[in-house]
Order: structure tokens, then sequence, then C-alpha cells
């Protein structure tokens, strides 16, 4: 009698996330023309420079992502009352990295500026974080959020590589939290799994919106919201790892030379991108060793995503009933 209770209630939960998903996915999908066209009128747009013709496209249409996560959790919150505080936190915190991304798009701030203030946005996660480190999780946790947040920043350029790096990241972590009966956390990733696959049809190639740093930096602090209040750290950990190597090469990289030293990545006439040289390392340069069209290196970085988020999944088997 009892397991059947259970049973029904994780039932009730999925039936909730397949809800909440739907509802980010809709309003995602609907809202991105009308953004798009307000965007380019307010000329808040960025050369497309993988492109012979280096076409204007609209930046900023992270803002997207965000609205239809945003509802989604409203959706959530009036459907499973009992998650509402855990809920609204992560709003909270999510919509206030989404700020600082904006921020950014429009002022540019400084690397210690941003860390900063993805710090303090973090801190609220405290509150709904399963803590057993005590005090230490007060610094943790919003450094978690930071790093995480620029990780998923800096790892991209190309049409559709974030949200398309999202979308694989947010699906490996939601089918982890099903097998690892974190029911409950499936509605965060789920709820942002549905606005990033709507944002990704207007972001693959050939890109209409670039989702600007309001996009790219609330896909980090999401994975790890996730990670700490579903306690699935290690499956997060995993998931970034395409992430945390293209850190790892550009940081390497920066230690030899300046970063107004870069060379982008250019188009050739033949249409294909090529590293020219100079400048710092990257997990697209890697992947460029020869000449190659934008949508193939996109493919080959999401493949790569895929194969890291697998291991997450296949090491959640194994994980189960686990503190993690």
């Amino acid at each position: 009698m009892v397991s059947q209770i259970i049973l029904q209630h994780y039932q009730e939960i999925i039936i909730i996330s397949s809800i909440c998903g739907l509802v980010a996915f809709i309003t995602t999908y609907l809202a991105m023309p009308k953004l798009i066209k307000k965007l380019k009128d307010a000329h808040i747009v960025g050369e497309d420079i993988h492109k012979p013709s280096k076409p204007q496209v609209a930046e900023m249409g992270g803002i997207g992502i965000l609205f239809g996560f945003t509802i989604g959790l409203f959706v959530a919150t009036y459907l499973y009352p009992p998650l509402q505080f855990t809920l609204i936190v992560t709003l909270l915190v999510i919509l206030l990295v989404g700020m600082i991304g904006m921020v950014d798009d429009l002022i540019t701030l400084s690397s210690k500026e941003k860390l900063f203030l993805l710090w303090l946005a973090g801190i609220p996660l405290v509150w709904i974080a399963p803590t057993s480190l005590g005090i230490i999780y007060l610094i943790i946790i919003p450094i978690a959020v930071s790093v995480a947040a620029n990780l998923t920043n800096m790892l991209a350029g190309l049409n559709g590589i974030e949200s398309g790096l999202g979308v694989i990241a947010m699906t490996a972590l939601t089918i982890s939290c099903l097998i690892l009966d974190k029911f409950n956390v499936s509605i965060i990733s789920m709820t942002m799994l549905g606005a990033l696959i709507a944002f990704l049809i207007y972001n693959k190639h050939p890109s209409r919106v670039f989702p600007g740093d309001v996009g790219t930096l609330i896909i980090g602090a999401t994975i790890i919201v996730i990670a700490f209040i579903g306690r699935v750290k290690i499956i997060a950990l995993i998931v970034l790892i395409p992430n945390i190597i293209d850190s790892i090469l550009k940081f390497y990289s920066v230690g030899i030379m300046e970063r107004q030293d870069h060379h982008p990545t250019e188009v050739g006439k033949d249409g294909k991108l090529f590293a020219p040289d100079g400048g710092f390392n990257s997990l697209i340069r890697s992947v460029l060793r020869h000449p190659m069209s934008e949508e193939k290196v996109v493919i080959v970085i999401w493949l790569i995503g895929i194969l890291f988020g697998s291991i997450g999944i296949i090491l959640s088997y194994f994980l189960k009933g686990s503190i993690i």
C-alpha cells in the first residue's frame, strides 16, 4: 500500500515536470519571433563572423529562455505546492544570474565583476540545498554557481553550440535524476530543457538569434542548482566536462599570451571555418585541426557532450542510493 502511494506520488511529479517542460517550450517558442524583431529594432545585434556575408543577428535572445523557464516554474509552484519554496528560490537565483548576463551583454563587465556578482546571485541557493558541510556550503555553493555559469559562457560562439550543449546537459541530468529517484528536481531540469529546445530551433545553423550572456550564464547556473538540490554533483560535474576541458585549454593559453592577442576562428571563401595562427587554444580550435563547416564543428562538440552526458547517465545506475 505504501509503495503504491509512493509510486503514484512519483508519477504525479513526472507528469507535472512534463507539463512544465511543455509550458516552457511553448512560451519560449512563441515569444522568440517577437523578441528577435524587438532586439533588431533596438539594434541589439551581433555580427555572425562565421558566415561569408557577416549577417547581423539579434543578440540577448537568452531572454526568451529565461521567460519560458520563469513561466514554467510558476506553473510548477501552482501544480506542486510542497515544492513552492524550493522553486521560488531556484527562480530567484536564475533570474539574478540572467540579470547579470543582461548587464554584461549591454555594458561588458570585467571578469572580476562578473564572478563576484554571480557569487552573490548564488547565495540564496544555500537556503534550499541539502547541506552536510555546514558553514562551508555558504562559500562553496555560490562559488559553484559562479564557476559553472562562466564555464557554459566560455564554450560559445558557433550557431547552436551553447543551447545544444544545454539541451544535452539537461537531458542527461533529467534522466539521471529519474534513475536516482530525484523526482522533485526533475521539475527544474525539464522546465529548462523545454525552454532550451524551443530556443535551439531559432539558434541552430543558420542562427536567427544569439543567446548572449543572459542565455549562456543561466544554463550553468541551472546545472548547479540541480546538482546541489538533487545531490547529483558528480553527474553534474561529468556533464560539464566539455566546458571544463575548454576552459582548461583557454586558461593554459592565457598564461602565455594576453586575451587581446587572440585571433578568432575565421571563415574561408569556401564557407569552412579555420583557426588562424595566434590566439589561445580552445575545444573548438582542437576540433578544427583541418578546415570544417560550422555545422560539422558544432555536431562534433555536441557528440562530445553526448558522450559525457551518457557517461553521467550510466554512472547514475551505479550511484543509486548514494548521496552524491
